[in-house]
């Protein structure tokens, strides 16, 4: 019988929840996920703050406390179209200036246009990015199997039918909720009645593991690096997470570096 992992905390399910560009619509949309619990990953463009329709960059820092900043280019161009030397610089440029507004490393990532290629993603690899969101769903609730190509479940248009059937899935465990979008969607389409109700739906739950991106990709790669002894009665945590199992009726943590039986 293999080991029976669960998410922090020993919750059963997680949501994650990921938006882009960096809009003034983002203010409302955190105030929601705020008093509902949600945690998100916003992914901005270091270049473009203060243009349009684009917050300032002096409230990157306080605004998103609590959520995640990642990177999503210094000026949103089609990568696969420009030379290496200007992903580079577009990557590397964004990290570089987001980090100063935000105060810790940023290397999380979601593709401009959503589009990609296997050139672009090892340039991302060697400027320090370790996850990378594009704009194609699953539909489904699965772990990715490739964090640089990391597809969501749904957008935020498809969220209520998801999420109600998130709520009910017990078909595997450990199942995951990816939404993504663009908070300025909401404006457009008159629609922040449908985030409110997910949010309702969705929030303060105490089976669901509110999570950034970034801390589900450092769990998922933390039960993936777990070593369990031959006889399958011993676990291994090399990571830096705690992992959290279930044996029988009883939850326990396993704390980095620690080998305890099971």
């Amino acid at each position: 019988m293999g080991i029976a992992f669960l998410y922090p905390e020993g919750k059963l399910k997680a949501l994650t929840m990921s938006y882009d560009d960096g809009v003034r619509q983002d203010r409302r949309l955190i105030e929601i996920f705020n008093r509902n619990g949600l945690k998100g990953t916003f992914h901005l463009n270091y270049a473009t703050f203060g243009h349009g329709n684009r917050l300032n960059a002096d409230e990157v820092h306080d605004l998103y406390q609590g959520h995640e900043v990642a990177c999503h280019t210094a000026t949103h161009p089609f990568l696969e179209r420009q030379p290496r030397t200007e992903v580079i610089r577009e990557i590397f440029e964004d990290r570089r200036g987001l980090e100063s507004l935000c105060g810790y490393p940023v290397v999380g990532m979601s593709y401009p246009f959503g589009t990609w290629n296997e050139e672009v993603v090892a340039i991302a690899r060697a400027a320090g990015i370790v996850y990378s969101r594009d704009t194609r769903t699953t539909g489904g609730f699965g772990w990715p199997q490739e964090f640089m190509h990391w597809e969501g479940t749904c957008h935020h248009h498809e969220m209520l039918e998801r999420g109600r059937a998130f709520l009910d899935f017990n078909r595997h465990p450990l199942p995951l909720m990816y939404v993504w979008g663009h908070a300025y969607e909401f404006d457009n389409d008159d629609n922040w009645n449908e985030m409110e109700e997910f949010a309702g739906m969705m929030g303060n739950r105490p089976d669901i593991w509110y999570a950034t991106n970034l801390q589900v990709y450092r769990y998922i790669q933390a039960i993936r690096a777990a070593v369990t002894s031959a006889d399958g009665k011993m676990l291994c945590n090399p990571s830096a997470e705690t992992l959290w199992i279930k044996k029988g009726d009883t939850i326990l943590p396993v704390a980095p570096g620690e080998t305890r039986a099971i």
